[in-house]
């Protein structure tokens, strides 16, 4: 059987410097994007309807409409579109005013391409993709990438042994939902150990240093009695 590549991910660039365009669209395509480009929002808008990007690069300057009110326009459409937001401007109160409007990210010009191409990759996890068109498995900020076998604590990534990643792959699999001692072990090891075994509490510990160990928050929770919970505390 032939195994299919993943679906590139779709990212619609709106801007009305065509030599931004360009760059961008090429830069884009090389990094194994679906691109379409816009230079107006009017088209852009038109266009997004018809098909949902996986992202959209959004200039604030626009020559029909600003990209705030684009931003507006997409969010009132119910439509969560990570937008990252592109702008000569500076201004804390330019920068506020985009955010608020719903932008998820802001870059301002003249930009670095490789930390938009960076940014651009942050959003699309948080989304629950990565930029090959793999889904993600997302809880918090931890993300799990089942084909890759790469896990991420917002921007850390961390190595995992087989049984840990196994682990953590089966409690984000059931977000918030108990499991039991018995259903883990049967899950994971493929058979129950003896009652007695503390083999489980071990990888527990592992996983929970490895996840902490950037200071962040526990997110593996010991349900006493029971087992365990990916939950925030």
């Amino acid at each position: 059987m032939t195994s299919q590549s993943p679906t590139p991910l779709y990212v619609a660039i709106v801007d009305d410097d065509p030599a931004i365009r360009l760059s961008l669209g090429r830069a884009l395509r090389m990094e194994n994007y679906d691109v379409e480009m816009f230079e107006d929002a009017t088209s852009a808008l038109r266009a997004i309807q018809l098909r949902v990007p996986d992202a959209i690069v959004l200039d604030l300057q626009l020559p029909d409409l600003d990209g705030v009110e684009v931003c507006r326009r997409i969010r009132r459409a119910g439509d969560a579109t990570p937008i990252l937001m592109l702008t000569a401007r500076d201004a804390v109160n330019d920068r506020v005013e985009g955010l608020d409007a719903g932008a998820d990210d802001y870059l301002v010009k003249p930009f670095d391409l490789a930390e938009l191409l960076a940014r651009l990759r942050a959003l699309l996890r948080r989304k629950g993709f990565s930029e090959s068109g793999e889904t993600l498995l997302r809880f918090e900020d931890l993300t799990l990438n089942p084909q890759t076998r790469e896990v991420y604590r917002s921007e850390r990534r961390i190595e995992l042994t087989r049984i840990e990643f196994d682990l953590l792959e089966l409690l984000l699999n059931h977000p918030r939902q108990v499991l039991t001692r018995d259903q883990i072990l049967d899950l994971v090891w493929g058979y129950t150990f003896d009652s007695g075994t503390n083999s489980l509490a071990v990888y527990i510990g592992y996983l929970r240093r490895k996840l902490e160990e950037g200071g962040e928050a526990r997110l593996v929770q010991t349900i006493r009695g029971v087992g365990y919970a990916l939950r925030t505390s």
